[in-house]
């Protein structure tokens, strides 16, 4: 189970539109003049070109006011001219990321949000067309509804663009989004006789949300749950790979119980994959009840029809889950809960970071280097492990931004305010950092070396450990004392194999017990640890396939 079956899939063109800088930002024209001596002197002048391709953003910054030491003010002026490029993005996920997080534009983005709402209104009118009572909406001939469904197929930025020129003018982008649709349907001669059914008894919001709802549902499924998914491979595969190196554990800091470096990796699997599970099972929700939410327009007009009965049938049509108890708005709580869900799987990936970093502090790991790459401007020698650092924090960027709106967006004053919608618009930023941060941790895997013989001579140097074996046997057989003993021979003291060898054969212990200490070694004393990363397969459940977002129905 994905989160539903995808409701729709992107053609090759809108793709495209996301592919290179320019096909996307420079979508709006931006003119700025201002006076730091007189702020109130700013204008701001915004065009938008009819083409995808051909749009342009400036910013013209001037000032006049620049003064020598005697406060004279000095001949010219100041200006830059700027285009909105990667250079020139105030967000780095627009600017210098842009090309590891694009795929998720054409979902989260302007563009995505008017795309799906033209794919909620188009879809609303054909369901209308079904009901029989609604008798002004005749059943469409399958030419008239290929039509309306090549407006959401082939909807391009030329599309996106006419819309926001048409919000110009309404200063509402629901609205302009309707009147979009009359435009281009009014000279269709079927549709045309029904143009005033698009909308008919929506509120902005029952658009909205389901808008909201399938930018997620596509975006999680499409592009996050995969390298969610990758990730949880390669630790896999670094647990499988790794699965007998014998390691020296630390708790506290101190050296511990060896383990293996395999199980460790292990452990991050699962918990991932866990997580990744139980976002997976997240609702993602939808209503459609109008401006309160009791379906008051809709009665009013057609009393004898169902009205909860159809509008639970369309919100499930689009592969989301229906809620019936709803204000003007959804009460946006399964967002909060998958946003929650993804807030744990980055702080689990916070914590693998910061181990990777830690065992590469240590020399456990090596970084294949990359010609040409510089790991410090003045230190020659360093390769820093700057992808798990990158990794970890676009992790906190990210997870301010989600905890944000999950706190935020189930709280809304009486029936509905507007905060909800500024918010929303955000999305697509704790989402970029939450997969900026994955591919991150991806490349510095990547690039991982283990380096065996460090890891070997920490054991070594760490034959105190064996302490533990030592005084369990002896709780075994009776011998008194053992964990005081053991804390006499071990606690401030250095400890060798020689040491250890000599104490063992002191025990009055049974001779099989004596030789299976005598043969113990750091290296050895793992217990189940190799079994335990050799079977983490199973416990990720990569046989059977990760399971995605949405309504199975």
């Amino acid at each position: 189970m994905e989160f539903g079956a995808s409701s729709r899939v992107l053609n090759p063109n809108q793709r495209s539109l996301f592919n290179p800088i320019s096909s996307y930002h420079k979508s709006i024209g931006l003119f700025c003049s201002y006076n730091p001596h007189h702020p109130s002197n700013v204008s701001f002048h915004i065009s938008a070109a009819n083409s995808r391709r051909d749009c342009i953003c400036k910013a013209i910054v001037k000032d006049n006011s620049i003064k020598s030491e005697k406060g004279k003010r000095m001949p010219g002026e100041y200006s830059h001219d700027f285009e909105l490029t990667s250079l020139t993005a105030l967000s780095p996920l627009d600017g210098r990321y842009w090309s590891k997080v694009k795929d998720l534009a054409p979902y989260m983005s302007e563009y995505g949000l008017i795309h799906f709402r033209v794919l909620v209104e188009i879809k609303w009118l054909l369901k209308l067309s079904q009901i029989p009572e609604v008798t002004e909406v005749p059943q469409f001939s399958k030419e008239a509804q290929s039509y309306l469904q090549g407006l959401v197929d082939g909807f391009s930025m030329s599309d996106a663009l006419e819309v926001k020129n048409i919000e110009k003018v309404t200063n509402h982008d629901v609205k302009a989004v309707e009147y979009f649709l009359k435009q281009k349907c009014q000279s269709h001669p079927e549709i045309a006789k029904v143009l005033e059914f698009f909308h008919f008894a929506c509120t902005s919001e029952d658009i909205n949300n389901l808008a909201h709802a399938l930018m997620l549902k596509e975006a999680m499924n499409t592009v996050i749950f995969p390298v969610m998914d990758e990730l949880i491979k390669v630790i896999c595969n670094m647990a499988k790979d790794n699965a007998h190196i014998a390691m020296l554990s630390r708790t506290h800091g101190q050296p511990a119980s060896p383990t293996t470096l395999g199980k460790e990796m292990a452990i991050f699997a699962v918990r991932l994959s866990r997580e990744r599970q139980d976002i997976s099972q997240v609702e993602i929700m939808g209503k459609f009840a109008g401006a309160v939410g009791n379906y008051n327009a809709h009665l009013i007009a057609y009393p004898d029809i169902n009205w909860p009965q159809i509008a639970e049938e369309f919100v499930k049509s689009l592969g989301l889950s229906f809620n019936p108890y709803v204000t003007q708005i959804e009460t946006h709580d399964y967002m909060a809960k998958l946003f929650h869900g993804i807030i744990q799987f980055n702080n689990i990936l916070i914590d693998f970071d910061r181990d990777i970093w830690s065992y590469i502090s240590v020399g456990y790991f090596k970084q294949i280097t990359k010609a040409g790459e510089i790991g410090s401007s003045t230190m020659p020698h360093k390769v820093n492990p700057i992808d798990f650092e990158n990794s970890e924090g676009n992790l906190g960027k990210a997870n301010g931004g989600l905890s944000h709106l999950s706190m935020k967006l189930p709280i809304s004053r009486w029936q509905r305010d507007l905060t909800d919608s500024t918010v929303l618009r955000n999305m697509g930023e704790g989402l970029g950092h939450s997969l900026l941060a994955y591919k991150s941790s991806l490349q510095g895997i990547a690039k991982l070396q283990v380096n065996e013989a460090c890891l070997s001579e920490d054991l070594n140097q760490s034959w105190e450990v064996l302490a533990e074996p030592i005084q369990t046997v002896m709780r075994r057989y009776g011998v008194p004392e053992p964990y005081e003993k053991l804390k006499e021979l071990t606690r401030g003291r250095a400890v060798t194999r020689e040491s250890i060898r000599e104490f063992i054969e002191g025990l009055e212990l049974p001779k099989e017990a004596k030789t299976n200490l005598l043969n113990l070694t750091p290296h050895t004393y793992v217990g189940a640890a190799i079994e335990l990363a050799r079977a983490v397969e199973r416990a990720v459940n990569l046989v059977n396939g990760f399971k995605a977002l949405g309504n199975d129905g």
